[in-house]
């Protein structure tokens, strides 16, 4: 019996010193607390450690947003249920984006989301650290949250600068999403890369509590 390959995919932006991930944030700012001259002091001789200090916000890269995101009482990144972010079997939508940016919940007819990741292919992190990236990007509409909350979605992502329109400060898909519980996922790459369906999607963040978003590793897993 032959044996079948798995592929991974990543799907996540580098976090580099000095870039910038959504207008008006301040870039990380990543350095030495320790260099590797400074350690040889605490080991034996010829034993040298790197440990390196970043300084963010948690909105930087790839993240995923917790319900406390948007909610005091929600759920934050040290309540979520790793069967909300890990080993998620997952569909791709590819929405025609000739004629509008907005993306609305025709986008999905026929989509069996129930218990599954929907993520939304809209080639916009070509534009990634360019000023293009921040201007005029694709997003979801308050009907496409509904549907997808009303379809059982577990998790949502999107490869633009928001699923919300940031001109609308009600931000209706995050209110619909993650009142919901479920998580979404911003700044995705490479979802050109992805079949439309059969695969499995991570995308899990440091266990912190008291906080409602923090950059991931996403990636794919194709077999």
């Amino acid at each position: 019996m032959a044996t079948r390959l798995r592929r991974l995919i990543d799907l996540s932006h580098v976090v580099e010193d000095g870039m910038l991930t959504y207008p008006g944030l301040p870039a990380p700012q990543i350095c030495d607390f320790w260099t590797r001259e400074q350690s040889q002091a605490h080991y034996a001789p010829g034993t040298t450690f790197h440990i390196g200090q970043i300084e963010m916000v948690a909105n930087t890269g790839t993240y995923v947003d917790a319900p406390f995101h948007r909610f005091a009482d929600g759920v934050d990144l040290a309540g979520l249920a790793l069967e909300s972010l890990a080993d998620l079997d997952t569909v791709v939508v590819r929405p025609d984006l000739t004629r509008t940016r907005a993306i609305d919940a025709a986008a999905f007819k026929g989509l069996n989301v129930q218990g599954k990741a929907a993520l939304v292919h809209t080639d916009w992190s070509r534009h990634w650290r360019t000023p293009q990236y921040g201007d005029g990007h694709p997003y979801l509409t308050a009907d496409a949250a509904r549907w997808l909350a009303d379809q059982g979605a577990v998790l949502v992502g999107i490869d633009s600068l928001n699923i919300d329109d940031i001109t609308n400060g009600g931000r209706p898909v995050h209110t619909t999403l993650l009142r919901a519980g479920i998580p979404i996922a911003e700044h995705l790459t490479n979802l050109a890369e992805l079949p439309n369906r059969d695969f499995r999607f991570h995308a899990v963040p440091v266990k912190v509590a008291g906080m409602g978003t923090f950059p991931v590793r996403a990636y794919a897993v194709i077999s």
